[in-house]
């Protein structure tokens, strides 16, 4: 299984609009950072996990033959917005499947209604194949994914085991339960928006003693903020089996 990062930053993006800080600008390929989002492959299947506004430029660095589906996590617009940007797959190989909470689909109705309108779809616009994320695990290709409940704050979102690999981003909270689900893995992706507090985010010390808890052999951190500081700087903190994930980073899991 191959998992590409497509995007590793925050809702804003790195650099941020107008941002003077030090790291917005920063020249380092690392430190320009994407919405958050990752391409899942193996054998001859792709998935992709969140859809945020900058899909079309993510798949246009990192293209693909085919989408077989996306994952949702949530339905925060840096996870969702980028729906529309599907076209493309749909205009070669018809409709594409999404999976996601029910919550997270009667938000995405509102949002795209010229999308998912039964009666007055556009015309254009692509035809969804809806799964709805229970508790419970579900086939995705010829492998089982088993959902994963973290919160964002007081919200419930969806992390996601594959094998031995899992991912999770936009978490403050990781349940008893779900901990259980997180062991024994290869390869765990994680947020970790900063160093400071924040109120629905591990920061970066909450981040490494999750990984002191699940004991992944790697850890990736993802859905990162200019104020963590520079990657390069930060990564030389960090354990010897925890990296800093960047936009375009590829990793094998076998």
């Amino acid at each position: 299984m191959k998992v590409t990062f497509l995007g590793t930053g925050t809702s804003q993006g790195i650099p941020i609009i107008g941002s003077k800080h030090p790291v917005c600008l920063s020249e380092n390929p690392k430190d320009k950072r994407l919405r958050v989002s990752v391409l899942i492959e193996w054998g001859n299947y792709a998935y992709v996990v969140d859809c945020g506004p900058d899909f079309r430029q993510q798949m246009l660095a990192n293209p693909i033959d085919k989408l077989d589906g996306i994952l949702f996590t949530h339905e925060h617009n840096d996870h969702v917005v980028g729906l529309d940007d599907v076209r493309p797959f749909y205009f070669r190989q018809g409709d594409i499947s999404i999976y996601a909470h029910q919550r997270v689909l009667n938000e995405l109705k509102k949002r795209f209604e010229y999308v998912f309108s039964v009666q007055n779809k556009y015309p254009g616009a692509p035809t969804l194949d809806i799964n709805i994320i229970k508790d419970k695990p579900f086939d995705l290709g010829d492998k089982t994914v088993i959902p994963i409940n973290v919160y964002h704050g007081n919200l419930q979102v969806y992390g996601f085991r594959i094998d031995d690999f899992a991912y999770i981003t936009d978490a403050k909270t990781i349940p008893a339960n779900s901990i259980e689900n997180l062991k024994g893995l290869k390869v765990l992706v994680l947020n970790a928006l900063r160093r400071k507090e924040h109120h629905s985010h591990f920061n970066l010390d909450q981040a490494i003693e999750i990984v002191n808890i699940l004991k992944p052999e790697k850890a990736y951190f993802t859905h990162i903020s200019h104020h963590m500081g520079f990657h390069d700087e930060v990564q030389q903190e960090l354990p010897e089996n925890v990296f800093l994930a960047y936009d375009n980073l590829k990793i094998d899991i076998s």
